[in-house]
């Protein structure tokens, strides 16, 4: 069941989200509704307790405290594709 909600928003970013919208050939309260989805997932992801196998894999490697994560993934993938 749909109902409607009536928002408070900044005339130009209403312009603009409009245009963004039937851009990607979507309406705006699809748009909206979505990102409403999307925040109140990211919600019900943080109450998911971890699987026993994820649960004895925590801690099983320690990384060096200087570990630059993104650093080496730059590096390897620049290795396996340059």
């Amino acid at each position: 069941m749909n109902t409607k909600l009536t928002l408070t928003i900044e005339k130009t970013l209403i312009e603009k989200a409009k245009r963004y919208a039937k851009g990607k050939g979507r309406s705006l309260s699809d748009i909206v509704e979505n990102y409403f989805k999307i925040i109140i997932s990211e919600n019900d992801k943080a109450a998911i307790e971890p699987t026993p196998i994820a649960k004895s894999l925590r801690g099983s490697f320690k990384a060096p405290v200087d570990f630059d994560y993104k650093k080496e993934l730059t590096k390897k993938l620049s290795e396996k594709y340059l």
